[in-house]
């Protein structure tokens, strides 16, 4: 490497080597580009002597015979010399001495040690090489390699304290890793550069082509500047480098290429790099990058590590215009604007947030030991123990730090900002987490300036470097004065040490441990500053080594190589603003201010802007000179601007050994540093700062500060004689020296490149460079926004971009050439930051970058320029990028509705269709479509797209084509039921989509449809008509039903009674019709409630909005009668506003909403009834024709209109009411052991019991119940019977009503057949109230049974004695049932009496009795005892009594009434009825006496008064009369209540009388005739109602009943089943979403294999077992791909979000379309009957498989369940199986499918 670095000698060129300072080649371009004569003169001359031609014109001595190495001068032409003299240099290898000739020092004297060490110092030499002189031919602007270490003899024998040290040869030549320490101006860079320059020939001389990659060499810096400046010296030496071989031809081309970019900033310039570390390639290297972008790389190829927050960290780092990457970083700036005001101001106060900060950000975050804890910041317990030692500042205050850090912590993740320590660690998590370096390492790493890294940013780098030995450290901590730099060097070296021997981590860590131990270097010599201003430099080193030994390095004192003036210290100096004026004066008054190699130096920005107020001079601050190099420095109120006070700079006095002239030392006492060492932090930071600012001087430093904290220094360095003390009595001195414009120019320039725009204005204003001035203005503009990031609002940000923006724009109008480029690609930039997208594509045109231009027009939505810019430079714009925006353009302008779009979208119609059929834009397909008249087409195109509004109306467009009238029809009624589903109100059928649904409707044309869809639509107008037509809705319900179409049906009758209709005082007939229609309904209701499978028949899915969408998923419709039941999933809120359930829950919910709404309903019908006049009868209005009680609740039906058909009617409506209730309790039946609902029971089975036995006779009796009359009857009695049965097991024994109930019930279970239940209920076995209790002991409630049943000869006798009970004890009971029961006693003893006088079939001949005595056979027999009657007799007679006497008010009741004396008198009539039989045998002479006494017994006492006209004539008729009174008053009844039976076998006489008087007449041959012949409707229910099972809603009280074995285990084994098929069924309902649908598919799969006949076999196996796993996870996949492409619909989406998307919307909306069409033809293949099966390729199956796959993979995220079930699958069919005769066919469970 060593020799690849210098050049040969030129073409033509002698033996002696020619070296060319850096002023003599500077002469030579100047000649080469304004006087080529004169170039060749001294080319020719420069050529002579590298021949050794000496003649006596070109070797005339100047020096004449002085001492020392002789110098010469070359004669050339009367003005023009050549100076040269012959020295000895080492050569290239070190090892020996070449004889050069080289340009001398032409210095001599101590008073000109100025030029002395410009000449020394600042020139170097260059070999005269043939890169050289193409380089001139060429007029390229390069730099050469010059001599690293060249000692002059000259120097050697004058000078020989101030010898170049050969170090910086032996660091380039270093092969091991290295650190190399120097202070500023020591060459620490040129080291660096030029080791990299070595590497890089050394391979392309040697190894270019072969097979040895290029070295992989990255030089990292802090500094954006430094960086950029070391690449472009690099790149200068490599041209010179590359110009050695290049021919004539070569460089005229070479001229001619070279274009001067003008003044640009390096920054703005775009490069090539990529934004990802991963994907530099070789020709990228070596690579020059300041660390913050080499983060950005680092960490964009982190953005898919799986390291919990690394994602959103690393996303921060990329590149990117996001306003949340330009303002989430914190920055000093940041911190000390928005963050230090916001802390507790205990906390603040009194500290520099500039120590602050770097403390948080190099100690607390950044340092070594953060790396040990899991949230990577030390905790308060560790930082507050640090070692002072090490860690001096803030040693005494740690607690208060730590305060400050935990509110800054705070405070930046509630704002979500990150600072540069958290960025490091972001990414070293991640690596250190297990993530490999993405891409290859770097072969060779230089850190320069590392002491403005953290140490944690030296991990980072480490670990980026796979050469142990390839290592290159380099800096001065003495020069952190960037915040957050808190490490010493010697930190840095043990810590890479640590790192490089830690055999733990290494493994991680680094690839391999270093071979060989870094080497370390210190550069002492100091290349830019002279004697005196390094030793006043070298004194603050000391200072700080002195009181803070740990916080910088120790090295080796730096010299310079000759000495100098001592710096300038003006002291006494008042502020008049004159005397500082004349500083800036020259000698000539010509200007004004200092030079252009001169600058003041002031502290900060403030410092700054009041130095531009007092002496208009634009001064630097420190942190703007770092790197930096002036002639003459002035330090402007360093000291008076110091945050650190008097005392604390007093601390410099303890380090003053000897007394100081003029000033007395123990008035100025030092303080005791050792009291408190961190209260003096500060000055440490401050005596870094001033070392700064004192080796920015390279030939005169001037220090001028009045303030007293200025004292403690000047009288250190006074004391060490190191500074010239100046007073205002020394006159006034002249510190300015004047420039000529060139050098102004050539100093704007300098400092353009070094970022200084400020001072870059001021000089190309001095220079009268008005148009450079701008530029610097724009540059600086540009700054002035940037630094607005994280600090200004984001439209503060912007209007400061937008400024930059404006200012560029200008600069590229006024520039030349191509000059103008670049300021408009920086104004584009500065435009996208200010968001103004239109401009920047403007600047882009502007700056020719056609293909950035349209991209950023298509950003802006100018999507019309976009088309221009691709149609005007298509040559210009990359064919990817011009179809991807000519793509976005179609996608633009095809889904807006546009009237007028650029005609160059399309070459075809073809095309267009072509294309709007891949991306799915359906509108503009379909108006392509329509414009061709294919309406069908276009409409079902809608419909594909879910239009179905728009594909209606598009049908309707062809209203004379059926088909399409057809489908508008069909997708009309579609979209009705959808959103006008069952429950739907009437109120919506007007709002939005129904209110348009309605409006097409009447659009079309009903007689081309057919029946079913025209009542349809009929059935949807008429329900949104303003004023329902009911009507119409129950013809069409009828119709509805009569077609099976019951879903409509019950929609139309929701409608009818949804609300309830109010209907006015409704009549018999009325409620009727209403009851048998409602019923209807609740049927319909209760049919969906019970039903096994609802959801599994389209009609209920339609009626209540459901939407199946896989075997086991469903969706509702928003606002449907379903959506407010809880407990139902939804995927994504987002994208589906249908909320989802599976099949268990979608049957659970839709049963449980309609059993709700059933009750509900029902309910609310009830109370109508309950209000209805209908379900009760007025006694008092039928037997007076008048009710005197206004607000009478019962029904007024005069006694004419009381018919069979009334009582018919009455009976039906009461059956009506209970079957629509037992629907309820069917549906609900745990309702039947509530009390209420037991109490409802009873009620209504009370008001039945008086609908078939009415209180009052004309209302009509059994006997004139017509079944046939009554609608459903046998249902009805069924409900009957079973509400017999449960009140019976229901009673109450301890209630008052309960023998009323009892009796009730006693009476309808014997006529209906429910005796059964009697005999084993509780209230008759156990339960039983002592008060019905007759002597013996004797049950009252069994009396009352037996006597009903009749089944023994002492029924009629026990009926009497429990009768006589009830009515003796005066139990509570109503009247009209007491009655009930004594007419039955009664009718018993007259039957029995007659079978006794004539036991013969003609027993009843000739008797003329109530047809309700012979309904029930059980009184057709002679056995039964009649002993009793006589009791009897007297029991009425005093019942008789007690109704007369007006005494029942506390036993006897009546329903919806009191008892009055109407009442009683119509009960006491009704029992003379009875009494008044003629038909007692007429041997029974003292019966007949007996009944004629009691009815005598009623007349009035007195004689004056007259018994109620009810029962008077009873009471004044004769015995033998009693037949006339009854049949006259049975005449004025309307349905007849007596009849005359006649024996057509008897010998007996009839008599005439009946004809007489209207009675019929019944003839009969047997007696067993006469129950059939008179009530044939009811025996004929009783009888075929006995042998029906009772309805099993309730668990209702079971009898104790005794069982055989084989009874029992017949019970158990069908219990048995029951339960094992209810736990199925629960089962079913509870599985999951996967296990259903792959049960169904599997049962798809087993149907085809038995029908088939499939034989048996591996693939049967497959078929049977993973194929349904397959086929699932296909589905699942399917569902997602059709779920991603709905919701990726541009037009929707580009409404939404506008355009900004449409570009990869259209990308994805590509490859979805196509995924989803190779699935689907996937699907086809693989389906269960498909042709694929019936081959048993397993090969081909295994394809599938592998497709299926691909396939998957190819859809965005992934179905629940599908990767699971595609693996079992996989693993089954495609992965060999090491033994195929497996017992079972897959893993699938065939027994659980249906469980």
């Amino acid at each position: 490497m060593r020799v690849t670095l210098y050049f040969h000698k030129a073409d033509g060129f002698g033996e002696w080597r020619i070296l060319v300072g850096t002023n003599g080649a500077k002469k030579l371009r100047e000649f080469r580009k304004r006087d080529i004569k004169k170039f060749k003169i001294v080319y020719k001359k420069i050529k002579e002597l590298s021949n050794g031609q000496f003649s006596g014109d070109n070797q005339n001595r100047l020096d004449g015979t002085r001492s020392g190495v002789p110098i010469f001068e070359a004669y050339m032409e009367q003005d023009l010399g050549l100076v040269y003299q012959i020295d000895c240099v080492p050569d290239h290898d070190g090892t020996v001495q070449d004889v050069v000739i080289k340009p001398p020092p032409l210095v001599f004297g101590d008073q000109e040690m100025d030029q002395l060490h410009s000449l020394l110092v600042l020139d170097k030499y260059v070999t005269f090489s043939q890169a050289l002189l193409n380089g001139l031919i060429a007029k390229n602007d390069v730099q050469h390699v010059f001599e690293l270490t060249l000692v002059h003899s000259f120097w050697l024998l004058h000078l020989p304290q101030y010898l170049r040290s050969p170090q910086q040869r032996e660091i380039v030549e270093c092969t091991t890793s290295c650190y190399v320490l120097g202070r500023s101006g020591t060459g620490k860079t040129t080291t660096m550069l030029f080791k990299m320059l070595g590497i890089q020939q050394a391979w392309q001389l040697h190894f270019e082509g072969s097979d040895i990659p290029r070295p992989r060499q990255i030089f990292v810096t802090t500094s954006h500047m430094l960086a950029n400046n070391v690449e472009k010296c690099f790149r200068k030496f490599m041209n010179s480098l590359s110009l050695a071989g290049c021919t004539l031809d070569e460089l005229a081309k070479l001229q001619s290429r070279h274009v001067d970019l003008g003044l640009v900033d390096s920054d703005n310039v775009s490069g090539t790099l990529p934004q990802r570390f991963s994907e530099l390639e070789d020709h990228h290297f070596p690579l020059f990058l300041p660390f913050e972008r080499l983060a950005r790389m680092i960490a964009a190829d982190m953005l898919n590590a799986d390291h919990p927050g690394a994602k959103r960290m690393t996303k921060l780092f990329m590149y990117s215009n996001g306003q949340e990457v330009l303002g989430s970083f914190v920055s000093y700036e940041v911190f000390v604007n928005s963050y230090w005001p916001h802390f507790p101001p205990y906390l603040t106060k009194g500290r520099d947030p500039w120590l602050v900060f770097g403390e948080i950000v190099g100690t607390i975050e950044g340092s070594e030991k953060s790396l040990g804890f899991h949230d990577r910041t030390l905790d308060k317990n560790t930082y507050c123990n640090l070692p002072s030692r090490s860690n001096p500042t803030f040693s005494g205050q740690r607690h208060i730090i730590y305060a400050i850090y935990e509110a800054y912590s705070k405070l930046k993740h509630q704002r979500r900002h990150h600072d540069a320590a958290e960025r490091t660690h972001a990414i070293l998590n991640t690596l250190l987490g297990g993530t490999s370096f993405q891409g290859r390492q770097v072969d060779f790493l230089y850190v320069d300036e590392a002491q403005d890294c953290l140490l944690i940013d030296a991990l980072l780098l480490r670990l980026l470097c796979s050469n142990p030995e390839g290592l290159f450290w380099a800096g001065d901590t003495a020069q952190t004065i960037s915040p957050g730099s808190s490490f010493r060097f010697d930190d840095l070296r043990a810590f890479l040490h640590r790192i490089e021997m830690d055999q733990a981590s290494s493994s991680h860590i680094v690839r391999e441990q270093a071979v060989a131990h870094p080497a370390s270097f210190q550069l002492t010599i100091n290349h830019r500053s002279h004697g005196g201003i390094l030793n006043c430099a070298r004194s603050v080193i000391q200072l700080i080594s002195h009181f803070w030994p740990h916080s910088i390095d120790s090295l080796q004192p730096e010299h310079g190589t000759v000495d100098g003036v001592k710096p300038v210290f003006f002291t006494g100096w008042d502020k008049d603003v004159v005397r500082y004026e004349q500083f800036l004066v020259t000698a000539s008054s010509s200007h004004n201010g200092f030079g252009a190699r001169q600058c003041i130096l002031v502290r900060d920005e403030n410092a700054k802007e009041e130095l531009q107020q007092r002496l208009a001079d634009h001064g630097r601050t420190l942190y703007e000179s770092k790197g930096l190099e002036f002639d003459d420095v002035l330090l402007y109120n360093f000291f008076e601007d110091s945050s650190v006070d008097l005392s604390r700079w007093r601390l410099v006095l303890a380090a003053i050994d000897d007394a100081v002239e003029g000033h007395n030392l123990r008035r100025q006492q030092a303080p005791c540093f050792e009291r408190d060492t961190s209260r003096y932090a500060g000055v440490c930071s401050e005596l870094k700062f001033l070392y700064v600012g004192i080796t920015r001087a390279c030939k005169r430093l001037w220090i001028v500060d009045n303030s007293d904290k200025a004292e403690c220094m000047k009288l250190f360095w006074t004391s060490r004689s190191q500074i010239q003390n100046h007073i205002p009595d020394s006159g006034v001195p002249q510190l300015a020296v004047s420039s000529t414009p060139e050098e102004w120019a050539e100093s704007g320039h300098s400092l353009f490149q070094h970022k200084r725009y400020t001072q870059a204005m001021h000089c190309f204003g001095r220079a009268n460079m008005p148009r450079e001035v701008r530029i610097a203005k724009a540059h600086h503009f540009q700054e002035l926004a940037r630094a607005t990031i994280g600090v200004a609002v984001l439209s503060e940000q912007q209007r400061s971009f937008a400024k930059a923006a404006d200012a560029f724009f200008t600069c590229g109008s006024e520039a030349p050439g191509r000059e103008k480029l670049q300021y408009y690609r920086t104004a584009a930039e500065c435009y996208i930051r200010a968001a103004d997208d239109r401009k920047a594509a403007d600047a882009h045109l502007n700056a020719e970058g056609y293909e950035l231009a349209a991209k950023r027009y298509r950003k802006a939505g100018q999507l019309d320029k976009v088309v221009g810019v691709l149609k005007s430079h298509s040559e210009e714009v990359s064919r990817d990028c011009a179809d991807e925006l000519l793509t976005v353009c179609r996608l633009y302008y095809c889904s807006q509705d546009v009237e007028k779009r650029p005609s160059s979208l399309f070459r075809s119609i073809e095309e267009e269709l072509e294309f709007l059929d891949t991306y799915g834009l359906d509108v503009a397909l379909v108006v392509l479509y329509e414009s061709h008249g294919k309406y069908v087409e276009a409409g079902e195109l809608h419909l594909s797209e879910d239009r179905p509004l728009d594909a209606i109306r598009v049908f309707l467009k062809d209203k004379t084509n059926q088909h399409a009238v057809g489908r508008a029809a069909d997708v009309l009624l579609e979209c009705l039921w959808k959103h006008c589903s069952f429950g739907v109100a009437r109120q919506e059928l007007h709002n939005k989509i129904p209110k348009t649904l309605i409006s097409l409707s009447h659009q079309l044309p009903l007689g081309l449809l057919s029946p079913r869809a025209r009542e349809g639509v009929r059935m949807f107008q008429t329900a949104a008509t303003e004023n329902l037509d009911r009507r119409t809705l129950e013809v069409l319900a009828e119709f509805f039903k009569e077609q099976n179409e019951s879903a409509a049906a019950l929609w139309c009758l929701n409608h009818i009674y949804s609300p309830l209709p109010q209907i006015p005082s409704p009549t018999l007939k009325e409620v009727t019709l209403f009851l048998r229609k409602f019923y209807i309904y609740s049927q319909l209701l209760y049919t969906v409630a019970s039903h096994k499978d609802p959801v599994g028949g389209y009609g209920i899915r339609k009626l209540f909005g459901i939407t199946q969408l896989s075997v086991d998923q469903y969706a509702v419709q928003p606002n449907s009668f379903i959506s407010p039941t809880p407990g139902a999933k939804s995927p994504s809120d987002d994208a589906h506003t249908n909320r989802l359930y599976t099949h268990g829950q979608i049957t659970c919910a839709l049963k449980e909403r309609v059993r709700l709404h059933l009750r509900f309903q029902v309910s609310a019908e009830t109370r109508l009834c309950h209000k209805a006049k209908v379900f009760s009868q007025c006694l008092l209005y039928a037997v007076n024709g008048f009710c005197n009680y206004a607000k009478c609740k019962q029904r007024h039906a005069p006694l004419s209109s009381l018919d069979s058909t009334q009582y018919n009617a009455q009976v039906d409506i009461y059956l009506q009411q209970m079957r629509i209730l037992q629907l309820v309790y069917s549906a609900f039946p745990e309702m039947r052991e509530w009390k209420s609902v037991k109490e409802e029971i009873a009620d209504w089975i009370a008001h039945l019991y008086e609908a078939f036995f009415p209180p009052f006779l004309a209302q009509g009796s059994l006997a004139n119940l017509n079944w046939a009359s009554i609608q459903e009857a046998r249902d009805g009695i069924r409900v009957m019977r079973n509400w017999i049965r449960g009140a019976i097991y229901s009673l109450d024994p301890t209630s008052t009503a309960f023998l009323t109930d009892i009796l009730r019930l006693i009476k309808l279970s014997s006529a209906f057949g429910e005796g059964d239940a009697l005999q084993n209920a509780n209230c008759v076995l156990h339960c039983r109230p002592r008060v019905l209790f007759r002597p013996p002991g004797r049950y009252i409630v069994a009396d009352m049974i037996d006597s009903i049943r009749s089944f023994t000869e002492s029924s009629i006798s026990v009926g009497v004695l429990g009768l006589r009970h009830i009515i003796r004890n005066d139990l509570q009971v109503n009247l009209s049932v007491l009655c009930n029961c004594i007419e039955e006693l009664l009718s018993a003893y007259v039957i029995t009496l007659r079978f006794k006088n004539n036991p013969g079939v003609d027993s009843l001949h000739d008797v003329v009795l109530p047809r309700s005595w012979f309904i029930r056979s059980y009184k057709l027999d002679a056995r039964k005892d009649v002993m009793l009657l006589g009791y009897l007799l007297d029991d009425i007679e005093y019942f008789l009594e007690k109704l007369r006497s007006d005494n029942t008010e506390e036993s006897l009741w009546l329903m919806h009434t009191n008892v009055t004396p109407v009442h009683r008198s119509l009960f006491i009539a009704r029992i003379m009825l009875c009494l008044a039989s003629y038909n007692c045998p007429p041997y029974w002479v003292e019966l007949k006496a007996k009944v004629s006494n009691i009815i005598a017994g009623l007349r009035p006492n007195d004689t004056t008064r007259l018994a109620p006209s009810i029962y008077q004539k009873y009471t004044e008729a004769a015995c033998k009369d009693y037949l006339r009174v009854v049949v006259a008053y049975d005449e004025k009844h309307v349905m007849p209540n007596l009849v005359h039976l006649v024996c057509e076998e008897t010998r007996l006489g009839t008599s005439n009388f009946a004809t007489e008087w209207r009675i019929e007449r019944l003839s009969y041959r047997q007696l067993d005739e006469i129950p059939a012949r008179l009530a044939s409707p009811l025996i004929a229910a009783r009888s075929s109602l006995i042998v029906e099972a009772p309805l099993s809603d309730s668990d209702q009280a079971v009898p104790n009943v005794v069982a055989t074995d084989k009874e029992e285990s017949a019970a158990r084994l069908i219990q048995g089943v029951f339960r094992q098929h209810r736990r199925q069924q629960k089962r079913q309902l509870r599985r999951s979403t996967l296990e259903a649908e792959r049960s169904a598919i599997f049962a798809a799969c087993l149907k085809h294999a038995q029908a088939s006949a499939f034989p048996p076999g591996f693939y049967r196996l497959l078929y049977l077992g993973p194929l349904p796993h397959l086929l699932l996870a296909l589905k699942k996949g399917i569902s997602i791909a059709t779920f991603v492409k709905a919701t990726t619909k541009i037009p929707g989406l580009l409404l939404r979000e506008g355009h900004e998307r449409l570009q990869e919307l259209g990308r994805q909306r590509s490859e979805i379309s196509s995924a989803l069409k190779q699935g689907q033809e996937l699907l086809k293949t693989l389906s269960p009957d498909s042709q694929f099966h019936k081959n048993r390729n397993i090969g081909a199956l295994k394809h599938a498989v592998l497709q299926v796959k691909e396939f998957l993979h190819r859809i965005p995220g992934s179905a629940r369940g599908a990767p699971e079930e595609l693996d079992i699958a996989y693993k089954a069919i495609v992965t060999e199986s090491t033994s195929r005769n497996r017992s079972r066919p897959s893993a699938l469970n065939v027994q659980a499918l249906f469980i």
